[in-house]
């Protein structure tokens, strides 16, 4: 009986005449059905903003009256808020917005506030890192070129244009709580601590101030050499100390509530403290120094490596644990999620838990440089729950690498998280709608590292796709209920087993690095020319031969192992307890070893990519379902997008395993489908699967 009321339901729904989106409103699409009258008895122009998105998107009780109180609440920490049915009450005026656009919110996915409701942030510093270029290129950028520099005769003139992008990008990132940016890459020019940039980001900063976002700086080490006319860049030279803390002067003269510095320092040819025979801390605190009478921090990253390093993996642990306790407190050591580079799956670097008494933060990549880039439909946020929810056991079971970050474990002066941007000048700001929720999902979990990939899934379908209760009724009728059903739940489904089909038909059971040089879109497992260093070819990190296949990080191999806490030492060492998702990348085993479910490795790799070839396929399905529920312009979009992904998830099987059948010398099983395309053709086109 309920099938065929539901039924009934979807014949009197559909079809529908959705509004045609082009997805430049993101999660914002809410519209005003009803006055509110606002109470507050102070005025800024962050509370003047606030008040503003009440009036725009109210979706509550006609002519009812919301209260903002900025009063002090022992329960309330930082920027947080409380938040009922009727008002929002914070220690600040960015509390107030952050409270506001939780009440929106709230009310746009029709989840009712039963109780009152206090939310403080896991993290207080929440930040989008711009890999943007000076020139308006981005690296690895897939969604058009930089929103803050332009390249050609008049690219530091601030237009009215750019104000207008600049502010909605504030607003976007103020609705789910992030609060700084980092303009430029991290391959830093120079040029951007000159007076004519500095200038330029005056003035993005004017625009961000209001909705609570701070800028940063990319800096490049050698600036002191480069703009300062200085003849070394040694951080212990007195001249070297007084250029960094002349340059803070100036630029907090500009920019009074600026944030920092991010350092990329002795990684990839990036000049650095090394060069003069000095630690990383001797680097960093320079800089640290200089931005500490105006409150500001330094984030220096630990992507370090090395070629003549044995293991890659080990590198940054290796540099920055002898260092530990020697850094400023305004020094916060920025450390990618694994211990390599943002693979579709890695464990979490060792870094995390161990360095007890430095500030230590997450970098995550909100950019699909590894996956898929803006084709592939990846929802980056179980990935990203994995990782903060690993427990690093430093202090103990439970020792989460979320809890050793944000402050509940480790006492930090500051606590961060970081996010590598995926945001350009395409008009739907990322390339594909999908990898939208990758920025939603980014900022939601800095703000509270415990909710559930489900839960951000939830909110982002409904905000982004429902139809809004402002849409004229004789043109979109679908009932909630229908929508929940036919739309809502197929779709979430598929975007919370994207990231783990992603695994599957590019690198699963541990294996990484598989890509093909330059671009790291299309596989290139046999991809290793003399020409250049072992650790930036594929062969170097899954180690096949006739013997086997994986990196034995084990202690009879390259002692990765050993840098991480008991049990977590021994329970990777061990192959027969070591988890199967990362089984390849801590050992090198037979072809024939057998796994838990009975198959042999060679046969366990094959039905893997199989199986994430086929999760594509059924994700082209539930698409094309849903289509009754979507406007056409997304919907034909993401269409394209997956028939694309589809194809490149059958070129990553049959690439992998017609090359690693070279050494297993073992069948395809049977039941699995044969390759459509040859080694040699795609060998010749590697790369180019797009």
């Amino acid at each position: 009986m309920k099938n065929q009321i539901i039924s009934l339901l979807v014949l009197i729904c559909v079809p529908l005449l959705l509004h045609a989106e082009d997805g430049h409103n993101l999660w914002l699409r809410g519209k005003s059905t009803a006055s509110v009258n606002v109470v507050c008895s102070k005025h800024s122009a962050t509370i003047d903003i606030a008040e503003q998105e009440l009036h725009q998107e109210w979706q509550g009780k006609a002519n009812a009256t919301v209260v903002l109180t900025i009063k002090p609440n022992k329960f309330i920490k930082g920027d947080g808020y409380m938040l009922s049915d009727d008002g929002v009450q914070a220690n600040t005026d960015l509390g107030i917005l952050y409270g506001v656009f939780a009440l929106l919110r709230h009310q746009q996915t029709g989840n009712p506030i039963r109780d009152v409701i206090i939310s403080n942030p896991s993290y207080e510093r929440r930040i989008l890192d711009h890999w943007d270029n000076l020139d308006g290129t981005i690296e690895r950028g897939y969604a058009g070129r930089s929103i803050f520099w332009h390249d050609g005769k008049d690219s530091l003139a601030v237009t009215e244009k750019d104000k207008k992008l600049w502010q909605a990008y504030a607003r976007a990132n103020a609705s789910i709580g992030i609060n700084g940016a980092v303009l430029d890459n991290v391959n830093a020019s120079p040029l951007i601590l000159t007076t004519a940039y500095l200038n330029r980001v005056k003035a993005i900063a004017a625009v961000l101030r209001p909705y609570g976002i701070r800028t940063y700086l990319s800096v490049n080490f050698a600036s002191p050499i480069v703009i300062g006319g200085l003849k070394t860049a040694d951080p212990l030279n007195p001249e070297v100390q007084k250029w960094w803390k002349d340059k803070a002067r100036e630029i907090y003269g500009l920019i009074p509530d600026f944030g920092g510095f991010l350092v990329k320092a002795n990684s990839e040819g990036q000049p650095g403290p090394q060069n003069y025979g000095r630690t990383h801390a001797d680097g960093a605190n320079v800089m640290a120094d200089a931005l500490r009478p105006f409150g500001g921090i330094v984030m220096w990253r630990a992507f370090v490596y090395s070629a003549n390093d044995k293991d890659r993996a080990k590198q940054a642990y290796s540099e920055f644990m002898p260092l530990d306790g020697k850094f400023r407190d305004n020094v916060i050591i920025q450390v990618k999620n694994g211990p390599i580079d943002f693979q579709p799956r890695e464990p979490f670097s060792p870094l995390f838990g161990a360095m007890k008494q430095t500030s230590v933060m997450s970098e995550l990549e909100i950019t699909q440089e590894y996956l898929g880039q803006a084709i592939h439909l990846v929802f980056l946020a179980p990935m990203w729950k994995e990782f903060l929810k690993s427990d690093t056991y430093q202090e103990g079971k439970g020792s989460t690498v979320a809890r050793c970050t944000d402050g509940t474990i480790f006492s930090q002066k500051y606590t961060a998280i970081a996010g590598v941007s995926n945001i350009g000048s395409d008009t739907n700001w990322c390339g594909h709608p999908f990898a939208q929720a990758n920025w939603y999902a980014f900022g939601r979990l800095a703000w509270n590292d415990q909710l559930s990939s489900d839960q951000i899934a939830d909110e982002w379908l409904k905000l982004t796709f429902m139809p809004t209760a402002s849409e004229d009724k004789t043109k979109s009728t679908v009932l909630p209920i229908v929508w929940d059903i036919k739309f809502l739940k197929p779709v979430k489904q598929m975007m919370l087993e994207s990231r783990e089909a992603a695994v599957n038909y590019m690198m699963p059971l541990g294996l990484h690095c598989l890509f093909a040089p330059e671009n790291h879109y299309g596989p290139g497992p046999w991809w290793a020319p003399k020409y250049v260093r072992k650790d930036w070819t594929a062969p170097y990190y899954h180690q096949a031969d006739t013997a086997g296949i994986g990196f034995d990080r084990t202690e009879n191999g390259s002692d990765a192992v050993s840098q991480y806490h008991e049990p977590l030492r021994s329970l990777f060492n061990d192959v027969n307890t070591c988890p199967e998702i990362y089984l390849l990348w801590f050992h090198h085993l037979p072809w024939t070893y057998k796994l838990k479910s009975g198959r042999t490795l060679w046969d366990a790799l094959c039905y893997h990519y199989q199986e994430g070839l086929d999760q594509v396929r059924e994700f082209q399905k539930t698409w094309d379902r849903v289509q009754p529920y979507v406007d056409s312009e997304r919907f034909y979009v993401v269409q394209s997008k997956l028939r694309q992904q589809c194809e490149n998830a059958q070129v990553w099987k049959d690439a992998c395993l017609l090359y690693f059948q070279q050494f297993s010398r073992m069948p395809i099983p049977y039941d699995i489908e044969r390759p459509v395309h040859n080694l040699n053709d795609l060998k010749n086109d590697m790369g180019r699967s797009r």
